[in-house]
């Protein structure tokens, strides 16, 4: 769970104004063009000027950046103190000198029994936070044994097909002292149902629990395309979770708005950023509209990035997306709760960075990568495995991943200081552009007539193709070099070894499956998923149902039936 402070420190104030007067910025600009004209005209760079002097998102590079490309900078109004409006530096007063951010890996394969060891390994080696991943079948809401499941068992994460194997998940671990995120969507709520029913057969009342549910469908649509039912009965499953939690899990995050997987379908770091603020604010309309106010549900709203290569604009974008976040929920839902306008974040190294060729890179990419997240001012963060362009993580490579926090943590320094780079010149132009260009696409998709519109009409999906397609012809073209891929190749074999999910596996979970609904009173599931069906078919918050379903030990693969009954299944339109 993203850990948060309930009141606003006091603190000094900084008089309003730019940080030079005009004078001192002309005569600054003055000798920069001197500089520019006599030692720069002399000299042969090494990077030709149209090849590779832009970010990601295709903001140019100048080669040098003095005080006069922050003379709009106002302390005060754009960056204030940690842990205060509005959060440039930071969410927290102390950051990273109070406690490091959590180290949460991801993780999650094959049965409930092989993740459970994964987690109490990881936890041994100093994690301190779980992140669960789940199987494609369990994403797309089937039972393990559902001919659509077949050949896709634990392959993507584990496999969970009812209460009976979430209670094997989570065996011996101390669910009131963990926090627990959960990488699930479409079947969100039942997969949440089904881990608040565990905790609660073991003792744990649900104000003890702490995590985080992914639970961001509007990006389904965006990017991942794991979708189920139409984009509005979605979003009601959805606002039913933030009630839920906002009435009774006072500490836990009931949607983390994820950026991650818009960047890994191929957007820029400024499209990321902007489309997955749009999601949140679509999220925050909704639950308005279902009654709950502001300071109520804002301040467990979290949310997901992504990390990729360009270290110094991932860094400005973290600190912008707090900035415009904050302006946003304050100016435009009025917001008086300091943590209605926090943006906490959790961060994870770009996969689709990683590269099967020379895959020992990878470790490097990472590293930079979580570097790059911590200076950002990240609350928690997964590191990629060296191995993850093959398949998933061994134990050996999560160590190594997890190993690579520890190291940055404890050896490198960069937590004595909060917001080490503030100040920078380059950072401060570059956190003020990506600010800018993300609120321009917002107020695009507010003109187009919102998420929802923009998903029907295609216009993320256009945008992000377009994207993807730009940077893979820098790659082609030499623009951008990829080591061991378009330069420094070379003839390998590989011999990282790779994690193997055996069949045997399989049958274990289809026999506990088959247990479970042999073992259970059936005619108590039946009743309970025919009141789901009566709750559904209604506008009541389906939340207290799919928990008595749960309970009588319903499958994931029922419950989801119900809704495909009642919502329907969702087959995207052709955009291009």
């Amino acid at each position: 769970m993203l850990e948060q402070k309930s009141t606003e420190p006091e603190l000094p104030e900084v008089e309003q104004g730019t940080l030079f007067d005009k004078e001192e910025l002309d005569r600054l600009h003055v000798q920069r063009t001197q500089w520019e004209e006599g030692l720069v005209k002399k000299s042969v760079e090494r990077i030709p000027e149209q090849d590779n002097l832009i970010t990601t998102s295709g903001v140019p590079i100048e080669r040098l950046y003095t005080p006069g490309d922050v003379r709009g900078l106002d302390y005060q109004r754009d960056l204030g103190y940690p842990g205060a409006y509005p959060y440039t530096r930071g969410v927290q007063p102390t950051m990273y000198r109070a406690k490091p951010w959590t180290m949460r890996m991801f993780a999650g394969f094959g049965t409930a029994e092989d993740t459970n060891k994964r987690f109490k390994y990881l936890l041994q080696q100093g994690q301190t936070g779980l992140s669960v991943a789940f199987d494609m079948a369990t994403l797309y809401g089937y039972d393990t044994d559902h001919p659509l499941a077949a050949g896709e068992f634990g392959k993507c994460g584990v496999a969970i097909s009812s209460l009976a194997d979430m209670e094997v998940l989570f065996e011996g671990l101390p669910l009131d002292k963990i926090t627990t995120s959960m990488t699930i969507n479409s079947p969100a709520s039942a997969i949440w149902a089904m881990y608040i029913a565990n905790a609660e057969k073991r003792g744990f009342s649900m104000a003890q629990l702490g995590g985080t549910l992914q639970n961001d469908i509007l990006k389904e649509y965006i990017a991942q395309k794991e979708f189920l039912f139409p984009p509005e009965p979605s979003m009601r499953l959805v606002t039913d979770t933030i009630e839920f939690g906002t009435r009774h899990m006072p500490r836990w995050n009931t949607i983390s708005i994820s950026g991650y997987h818009i960047r890994e379908a191929g957007a820029t770091a400024v499209q990321e950023l902007a489309f997955t603020l749009a999601d949140g604010l679509a999220y925050v309309d909704a639950a308005l509209a279902r009654g709950l106010k502001i300071d109520e549900f804002a301040p467990r709203l979290s949310f997901f990035f992504d990390v990729h290569n360009d270290f110094f604009e991932e860094i400005a974008k973290f600190r912008a997306g707090r900035r415009l976040w904050a302006r946003l929920m304050k100016e435009r839902y009025g917001a008086k709760d300091p943590r209605s306008m926090m943006l906490r974040c959790h961060a994870q190294t770009a996969g689709v960075s990683l590269t099967a060729q020379q895959p020992e890179n990878n470790i490097i990419r990472t590293t930079i990568q979580a570097l790059a997240a911590v200076l950002g001012g990240t609350n928690s963060l997964h590191t990629n495995s060296l191995d993850e362009a093959l398949a998933l993580p061994t134990e050996s490579a999560a160590l190594i991943a997890l190993r690579t926090q520890q190291v940055i943590a404890s050896e490198s320094g960069v937590t004595n200081t909060i917001d080490p780079l503030g100040g920078s010149y380059f950072l401060e132009e570059l956190t003020e552009r990506t600010e800018k260009a993300a609120l321009e696409y917002i107020e695009r998709i507010d003109a187009l007539g919102g998420v929802l519109a923009c998903i029907q009409n295609g216009f993320f999906q256009r945008e992000i193709a377009e994207s993807a397609y730009r940077y893979q012809q820098e790659i082609d073209q030499h623009k951008r070099t990829i080591v061991g891929v378009n330069d420094y190749a070379i003839e390998e074999h590989i011999k990282v070894p790779t994690l193997y999910v055996d069949y045997e596996g399989e049958k274990a979970q289809i026999a506990r499956l088959a247990r479970v609904r042999h073992e259970r009173n059936n005619q108590a599931t039946q009743r309970a998923l025919e009141n789901l069906k009566r709750v559904a078919e209604g506008t009541e918050n389906t939340m207290p149902a799919i928990l008595e379903a749960v309970k009588s030990y319903a499958t994931l693969g029922e419950i989801m039936d119900v809704f495909r009954d009642v919502f329907g299944d969702y087959m995207e339109p052709a955009v291009f």
